[in-house]
């Protein structure tokens, strides 16, 4: 059985603390690999290393720290098949899913070579009698990175490309089930000529977790994964005096209003709820069917559930993968199960469904629950899972509210073809990223990604231009040189004049 160990100074480390996680082949239920788990020593060996390499890092000009960054960009430009086989082993996306993900991380890989503009800088001259008074921003220190399972590629790109750029250094935390892309990714950022201790990988569970929330030397934390861990991230970081972004969970809705061309809706209704077996923090979980359109909405929707196709991603033929463990797929299980107790029209079900050849994979087929309600648990949990909801309202106004009075608020969508509709809906409705006829409005490597709410703790959202700002500090300047000419005392308070 092959042994994942960590990555530290650019040289590949062996695990040292005795304990071991599975990392499993969702597809086949075997476990081809074990993943080393941190213990505090190791943690600190990983952040020491940072440490020791962000002296002279965040000194190096701004042309030699980008070219690294480009040499990266190209390695991975040319390595994406690699990548994307990597992540479908150990997570289950369909391959396909798998190369979006990397080219999604890509851009923000981009975003960090033009670092150079994002860091120029303010200056304002001759703000009082010889004065000129200057905004710089400056790197942060040692930036850790927790990541999750469910994009183990994407969102370690979505943060140590731009900190690295910014002048921190940085230690990655991925995900445990699924750590192979993530090392891989920190493997090549070496090959393409990042200094010794500047990205350093270190795998494990809670304790490496705690360790890097609390060690003294680390000046801030970004992480995405669910609520209950963000909300825990963020009050350990601010404890310990460290900056902090965590994204949470989401429960996203999609408002269909009833002047939609319903065959548009249901057929991005299938592709946010389903895709990546609707393992995604912007996956939508919730239809809100405004008037009279439900029952042929739900008709739609549940004639191209139907026809998915189903297996493993190494099969071009498959249009939806496995769920990441068999534990998970127990959990999105019983969310049907409970939903048929309490109330909800279960239209199709999912549960029992099986890939001939790969019995002991932990597939699951999609379900779609009609007529649920807000007490229902459907509704109320984060599913994660390719479990959807359709929840009947009367008119715009009730849709909203009900948009708004859930707890998350990450993304939603609205599709319409009344362009006053959908401008007064990207107003009034209360969540971080809107799409208007787009159903997984993941924004652009130069917008910032977050939510509100419940889906974001901490101080920024995360890459684009709050991503410069959370991996750096400002600091204002401000100069005179005294003319030869000028002398004298006077201690009075200065003045603009």
């Amino acid at each position: 059985m092959r042994t994942i160990g960590h990555f530290i100074d650019n040289k590949p480390v062996a695990p040292a603390s005795g304990r071991y996680a599975p990392v499993f082949d969702p597809a086949t239920g075997r476990q081809p690999a074990r993943v080393g788990l941190a213990c505090e020593a190791e943690v600190d060996a990983a952040v020491a290393a940072a440490r020791a390499a962000f002296v002279s890092w965040r000194a190096t000009p701004l042309a030699r720290r980008t070219a690294p960054l480009f040499r990266y960009r190209e390695l991975l430009d040319a390595r994406r098949d690699e990548l994307a086989r990597l992540i479908t082993a150990e997570h289950g996306k369909v391959h396909a899913d798998a190369l979006g993900e990397v080219a999604r991380g890509l851009e923000i890989v981009e975003l960090a070579c033009g670092i150079p503009q994002h860091l120029k800088g303010q200056l304002s001259t001759q703000v009082s009698s010889g004065v000129d008074v200057a905004s710089i921003r400056q790197p942060l220190g040692v930036v850790a990175g927790i990541t999750p399972f469910n994009f183990p590629a994407m969102v370690p790109l979505w943060m140590f490309p731009l900190a690295i750029a910014c002048g921190n250094t940085f230690v990655l935390k991925p995900s445990e089930k699924d750590p192979g892309a993530a090392l891989r990714l920190v493997e090549l950022a070496a090959e393409a000529g990042f200094p010794e201790g500047v990205l350093n990988a270190v795998n494990g569970d809670k304790a490496a977790v705690d360790r890097l929330v609390a060690h003294p030397d680390v000046a801030a934390v970004s992480f995405v994964g669910s609520t209950p861990v963000a909300r825990a991230i963020q009050r350990g970081a601010v404890e310990h005096g460290k900056r902090v972004q965590a994204l949470g969970g989401a429960k996203n809705h999609m408002l269909v209003l009833p002047d939609a061309d319903l065959d548009v809706a249901a057929d991005n209704a299938i592709n946010a709820a389903y895709g990546s077996a609707g393992e995604r923090c912007m996956a939508v979980s919730v239809v809100v069917a405004v008037g009279d359109i439900g029952d042929a909405l739900v008709a739609r929707i549940a004639e191209r559930a139907a026809a998915l196709r189903i297996g493993p991603g190494s099969d071009p033929d498959s249009e939806m993968g496995p769920l990441i463990t068999a534990e998970h797929r127990a959990k999105v299980a019983s969310y049907v199960a409970s939903g048929r107790a309490q109330g909800a029209e279960v239209v199709v079900d999912g549960t029992q469904h099986t890939v001939p050849g790969h019995e002991e994979g932990f597939f699951l087929g999609v379900s779609l629950l009609d007529h649920v309600t807000p007490d229902m648990d459907a509704y109320r949990e984060e599913i994660f899972g390719p479990v959807l909801c359709v929840v009947r309202a009367g008119s715009y106004e009730e849709g909203l509210e009900l948009i708004n009075s859930s707890r998350w608020g990450n993304g939603t969508a609205v599709f319409t073809r009344d362009g006053g509709a959908a401008r007064r809906f990207q107003l009034e409705v209360e969540a971080g990223m809107v799409g208007v006829n787009v159903p997984i409005p993941v924004p652009v490597g130069h917008h910032s990604f977050g939510g509100w709410k419940d889906s974001l703790f901490g101080d920024q959202h995360i890459y684009g231009e709050d991503g410069v700002r959370f991996y750096t500090r400002g600091k204002v300047i401000t100069t005179r040189w005294p003319d030869p000419a000028d002398g004298g005392i006077n201690l009075g308070f200065p003045s603009g004049h």
